[in-house]
Order: C-alpha cells, then structure tokens, then sequence
C-alpha cells in the first residue's frame, strides 16, 4: 500500500483475514510443507498475494530450501505451530495494532512538523 510520496508497505494491517486463511490452511494440513499455488487453490486467494504474505511474515511462515524439481514450500514456523488458533489469533491482532499505532504516530509527527512550519513562517509574511 502507498501513501502518498513515502512509500509504505504494512504485513499485518488490513491483511488479518488472509493470513488467517493462510494459517488455517497450515492447520488443516499439520506437518506438510506447502507451495504456494496449493495455499491459493485452498483459500481461494490469488497466488501473487499468497506468495506476498509468505515471504513478507518470517514470522509465521518458514521458506524452506527449494527441492531438487525447483520447488519452494512453505512449513508454519515452530513457534506458531506450538500455539493455539486462539494464540495466533490474538499475535495477527496485536500485530495489525502495531502497525496502525506506528501510522498514526508517524502521521502526528508530520501534522505536527507542518503547524511548527506554520507557526514559524506566518508571521514572517506579515511583516
């Protein structure tokens, strides 16, 4: 996503939904590793934004070594396959929070930076 000149890119934040589908996937397949044309045929989502949220949240989903065919699969990683849905339910959420206080903490600080600049060039014009 691109806001403005800057760009920025969120992995959690308006993506909870997905990668909940994602990782229900995983669950249903426990212990198998997963190409990512498989994900996206089983959660109807497309294959670029499957691969996009692999590869964008190390976090959940381990890239393992291609195989000797040249295929990349995807395993979850140990630490949320030791969780629970409800555990990683709870992870995506306090994840998408972070994201979206980071936003508006950046936007403050521009809004901020433009009424200082406000505030010093005003009165130089009245002069």
């Amino acid at each position: 996503m691109m806001f403005g000149i800057i760009p920025i890119s969120f992995r959690f934040r308006g993506k909870l939904r997905r990668l909940a589908l994602i990782y229900d996937c995983f669950q249903r397949n426990p212990g198998v590793a997963l190409h990512p044309a498989q994900i996206a045929r089983q959660t109807g989502i497309s294959l670029a934004e499957t691969s996009n949220r692999l590869t964008a949240t190390p976090e959940m989903f381990v890239k393992l070594p291609k195989r000797p065919d040249g295929l990349t699969r995807y395993r979850l990683s140990s630490a949320k396959t030791l969780m629970t849905p409800e555990e990683v339910e709870q992870f995506l959420i306090r994840s998408a929070r972070k994201e979206t206080l980071l936003l508006y903490a950046v936007g403050g600080m521009v809004l901020c930076l433009l009424f200082i600049v406000v505030i010093v060039v005003v009165p130089i014009l009245q002069i």
